[in-house]
Parts: C-alpha cells; sequence; structure tokens
C-alpha cells in the first residue's frame, strides 16, 4: 500500500556510505582534522544520516538557512521550520574545500563533511524568528550564545550511526518504521509525539484517534534532547514498553524511538514533528496543547498560546499531507470508570483529574503510588522506583551576586543547617574551583562563562543522582546561569540573588580588588568596568544590609522545606511501629 504521498514522504535518504567502502572512508577520516560534536548536533546528524531530516541530506547551507527564517522554506520553497545547522568557531582548519572528520563526545568516527559554505549567523535573529523570543530562560536561547560564530555545510558521507546499547529493537529508522507499519495492513497511521510518560488519559486519547481514522498508533516517543527536567528517556520507555505490550491491541501499534534533539519552539516546531513524522510513515500527528512550549519565560508567562501549534500545523497541513488531530481534554467518570471529553460531560457529573503538578507534587515527591484510575499499575510502579520522595530527590541551589555580596558565608550557613536536616551537602564555590576544577582560566567573558558551566556541569551530576549541591560564585551572566538551570532541570535549581548595593560589597573587600579595579590595575572586574546582570525572577532574593547570613540562610531554609526538598521533621518513625522510653 502507499500511504506517502508529500515531498516528505517520498524517497527517504540514506547517508550512510556502502560496507565496502568503509575502510577507506576510515583510513581517510584519520588523516584528516576532525571535529567534535556536541550532543545535540550529534542527534541532528543521526537523524540526517537516516534520512529522518528529508529533504534535507546535510547541515543547512546559508540560503537554506535564511529563507527558514524568513519564511519557514528551504531555498527549493519546500517547508521545513527550523534551522538544522552545524556551528564552529574559526580556525586553520575551517576553510572551503576542505574535508572535516566529524566525531562524537568520545572521538568515535561518525562522518566526513566536505566544507563547501562558511558563513556567520545572528544569535538573535534566530531567536527573535524561530523561538520568537530573545528571553535566556528559553533553553535554546541560552544555549545558542554557547555556540560558535560560524555556520559550516557541504556533503556528507556518515560511517556509521553513533552507538546506541538501549532498547536496540526499538531504534527504527525511518524506513524500517515505514515497512512494519506497511505490515499492519491500515491506510492511515497516527503519530504521537511524547516526551513525558503516558497515563490513563493518553491511552483513550490514542486509542479514539486510530479508531477515527482505522489506522495504526506510531507511538513515537523523542530520546535525544527534550526539554531540561523531562523524566529520563530510559524510564519513560520503560513505561512505553509496557503500556504498548499488555493494554494495545498488537496489529494496531507501533513502538519506535526518535533520536531528536528538540528545540522547543512551539508552533514551528510542531511542524517540524509533522514533516519528521511523514517520513516516518505517519499521515496523522496528535498535537497537544502548547505543543513543544519550553514553559514559561522570565516573567512567569507561557512563550506560547496553548493553541498556536495547532493551528499552525492545520494551515499546513494539505501540503504536507499530515492532519492534525487536537489532544482532547478528557477526564475521569468514577461512577462509569471510564474517561471522556470534558466537552461531553453532562453538568454536574463528578469528574476527576490530576494537574502535572498534583503529580509530581502530591503523589510522586510525596513517595505515594499513583491511583490506578490515573495510570496503569506497571507505570506507577516504574515511575516510583525512579522517583523517590522529594527530600531524597536532588537540588541545586545556587547563588548570585557581586564580589563582597555575602555567596560564600550564607552558603556556608546553609550548608550546616542543611545537613542538620538530614541532607549531604557538596559546596562548590567560585573561588575553589577557580583552584582545582577551573585552574588556568582567565576573567574573559569567554573563560568565566566557560567556569561557571563546569559548576553547572558537576552541579547537574550531584543532582542527577540524588544529592544536595550549593555553588556560590559571582556568575554574572544571566544567558549562562540560565544555561545552568537547563542542566540542572528548572524544578531542581533554586536561584539565590544576593542582592547587596556595589557600594557596600566594597565597603566589605577585604582582598581589596575593588579598590585595585578603581585604580585600574585590574581590569574586566564585575561591577566596576564589567556589567552583573540580575536575576529578573529568582527563587529567593536575599538583603544581606538587613539580615544577617543565619537569618538569609534559615530564610532559605524554610523555602526548602516548602518545597519538599528538606524533610519539616527530623524522624518520621515507621508505620504500626512503636517507640518505648527507658531512663
Amino acid at each position: 500500500m502507499t500511504m506517502l504521498i508529500s515531498p516528505y514522504g517520498g524517497e527517504l535518504l540514506n547517508l550512510l556510505a556502502p560496507a565496502e567502502a568503509l575502510d577507506e572512508l576510515r583510513a581517510r577520516a584519520n588523516r584528516l582534522p576532525s571535529l567534535q560534536l556536541s550532543p545535540r548536533a550529534e542527534c541532528d546528524l543521526e537523524m540526517l544520516t537516516i534520512g529522518a531530516f528529508s529533504p534535507l541530506d546535510r547541515f543547512m547551507g546559508q540560503a537554506d538557512h535564511q529563507r527558514v527564517l524568513d519564511e519557514m522554506r528551504l531555498a527549493d520553497g519546500r517547508l521545513f521550520p527550523i534551522p538544522v545547522t552545524l556551528p564552529v568557531e574559526p580556525g586553520p582548519t575551517i576553510h572551503l574545500d576542505a574535508e572535516v572528520a566529524l566525531r562524537d563526545a568520545k572521538n568515535d568516527l561518525l562522518a566526513i563533511m566536505t566544507i563547501t559554505e562558511i558563513y556567520p549567523w545572528d544569535r538573535g535573529a534566530v531567536a527573535a524568528r524561530v523561538f520568537g523570543s530573545l528571553d535566556p530562560r528559553h533553553p535554546l536561547v541560552a544555549e545558542m550564545h554557547h555556540w560558535g560564530r560560524l555556520n559550516i555545510s557541504g556533503p556528507l558521507q556518515a560511517l556509521r550511526l553513533p552507538r546506541r546499547y538501549d532498547f536496540r529493537e526499538l531504534r527504527l529508522t525511518p524506513a524500517q518504521t515505514r515497512k512494519r507499519l506497511a505490515g499492519l495492513g491500515r491506510p492511515n497511521v497516527v503519530a504521537f509525539q511524547t516526551r513525558n510518560p503516558l497515563h490513563r488519559a493518553h491511552e483513550e486519547l490514542t486509542r479514539r484517534a486510530i479508531q477515527e481514522v482505522d489506522g495504526v498508533l506510531l507511538l513515537h516517543p523523542v530520546v535525544g534532547l527534550t526539554k531540561p527536567g523531562d523524566v529520563d528517556h530510559f524510564t519513560r520507555v520503560r513505561t512505553y514498553r509496557a503500556l504498548a505490550e499488555r493494554h494495545y491491541d498488537p496489529g494496531r501499534i507501533v513502538l519506535a524511538l526518535l533520536p531528536l534533539a528538540m528545540r522547543l519552539a512551539g508552533p514551528r516546531e510542531a511542524v517540524w514533528h509533522a514533516i519528521i513524522r511523514r517520513n516516518y510513515g505517519a499521515n496523522h500527528l496528535i498535537v497537544g496543547r502548547d505543543h513543544a512550549g519550553p514553559g514559561v519565560d522570565s516573567h512567569g508567562r507561557p512563550f506560547y498560546g496553548p493553541y498556536d501549534a495547532q493551528e499552525l500545523v492545520s494551515r499546513f497541513s494539505d501540503e504536507l499531507g499530515v492532519k492534525m488531530i487536537p489532544f482532547r481534554q478528557l477526564v475521569y467518570l468514577p461512577a462509569q470508570d471510564r474517561y471522556e471529553e470534558v466537552s461531553r460531560i453532562e453538568p454536574g457529573a463528578a469528574t476527576a483529574d490530576l494537574s502535572g503538578t498534583q503529580v509530581r507534587e502530591g503523589y510522586l515527591n510525596a513517595g505515594l503510588q499513583l491511583p490506578a484510575w490515573f495510570t496503569r499499575p506497571e507505570v506507577a510502579e516504574i515511575l516510583a522506583e525512579t522517583y523517590p520522595p522529594r527530600h531524597k530527590q536532588g537540588v541545586c541551589i545556587w547563588f548570585t551576586g557581586l564580589s563582597g555580596a555575602g555567596k560564600t558565608t550564607t552558603a556556608e550557613v546553609l550548608t550546616e543547617l542543611l545537613m542538620e536536616g538530614g541532607r549531604q551537602v557538596t559546596v562548590l564555590d567560585g573561588d575553589v574551583v577557580r583552584t582545582h576544577l577551573s585552574k588556568g582560566l582567565g576573567f574573559s567573558k569567554e573563560d568565566r562563562d566557560t567556569n561557571i558551566r563546569r559548576i553547572g556541569f558537576v552541579a547537574a551530576e550531584i543532582v542527577r543522582h540524588g544529592g544536595a549541591v550549593i555553588c556560590a560564585a559571582v556568575s554574572p551572566y544571566r544567558a549562562t546561569r540560565d544555561t545552568v538551570r537547563s542542566m540542572v532541570g528548572r524544578d531542581a535549581f533554586i536561584e539565590v540573588f544576593v542582592d547587596t548595593p556595589l557600594e557596600v560589597c566594597e565597603q566589605r573587600d577585604s582582598k581589596g580588588m575593588y579598590a585595585r579595579a578603581r585604580r585600574g590595575e585590574i581590569t574586566g572586574f564585575t561591577g566596576i568596568d564589567d556589567p552583573y546582570e540580575p536575576p529578573l525572577n529568582p527563587e529567593i532574593c536575599l538583603d544581606t544590609v538587613a539580615h544577617t547570613p543565619e537569618e538569609n540562610a534559615r530564610q532559605i531554609l524554610e523555602s526548602l522545606r516548602g518545597r519538599g526538598f528538606v524533610r519539616t521533621t527530623v524522624y518520621d518513625p515507621p508505620a504500626n511501629s512503636s517507640a518505648t522510653a527507658t531512663a
């Protein structure tokens, strides 16, 4: 049967070199200069290689890039809303007609590129047109500040795909997915984009969608880069596999993994998802409220409207050959033990529903199992294994402020209070880190950013493993702090702005650094001849003039208790236990 009728579902590209040419290509690549790809570029290369970005056959050249920004189209006119580029810094190996070996983070060879284009790009233009915002609270807007200043493009010869050892049977290429879908013998395929665990309402929604079109479900979770703080893909895929095997008709579902690096670009990204799913064989796409949105901006407002993505996909539906299916809100009817669309419920009927916040705060973070009416028991069990109670989850308390503001002193007090409350704490102080982790770095903007990202990387690893980490560093640049927030995860990152006036910091200057900066003996000193960008919406703001370090530390402690990161009681006796006091 033929399910693919648009340019996006025609002949898929395959950039993998033939097996008989691999030895020669490897030998050639080992003589070439190398570029080490970021995790994002590695995902993009994989998607290009397997044809998931068809008709794109390379990282974008300048003409494609500019027209994508301006019109959401490639230079030849075909719809493509997201720029897929390879940014680099200038260097002696980056020149026209040069060949470079593209390698992953472990230095393993992936591909050879022949550079046929080198062009500058404008971060502000990309942020404004693709993401609709310059706000560094958007993860990609913040991340772009650390991308190279030039984009390079040219033909690719892929030697192999990145090595993935997990869920190998589910890592299907577009061609493999289309073949498997065709074998199910139904004319329509409904793709479901997901980066979160699936609950009972999602099951019901997807079943209704495939029944309406007499189709098959392509359950297609993203396992590349998703929204910072999302449930890890190992946990998510375990839940998807349990559902697919036990609660769906095997003749109506294909579960496959998508190695996509999301951009969280809202409406534009929804159209991109439709193009990608068309390449995988789908002709319908379920589009949710605020599809691919990054959350809220620095002022607490959503970056995109709730239905913007649905409207944009609908506008291009005919051209894409993909029909948009809106994500309809379903709630549970306890009396009838079933789910129903909100618009079809009789007035006064008793309903039950849980918001995402209630799931996290009321159940997972409290160590309680989700109710069976809301999620399948096997899914609830997997999530409970991954999510310990909140007071056992990782948290990063990030102090930022001018030198001499009182960050280190307050952090020292907070460390003892947290340990008194039962948390083990790692402290990453800016001065100490520069002595060890960042020895050799200077104080240029680039070196300062590198130092803060190193602290952020270590902090994110500590948080990922359930630890509490206190970071005290000037960290003067807002975009870099927001990058660290993305690395750690929004829910686990507590930004503490130590808001001490410059004149007070100068009075406290025991090292004499401000005086030296005033005399011009040192340059680039934050607050004197280099800017400090205060947080726009920190979780906590401290006044160190009116309050002592202990008072401020206790303010932070109470906030952490309120968020569940510190137990409110020192000891909770086990259920059904008794205690006996003896003299």
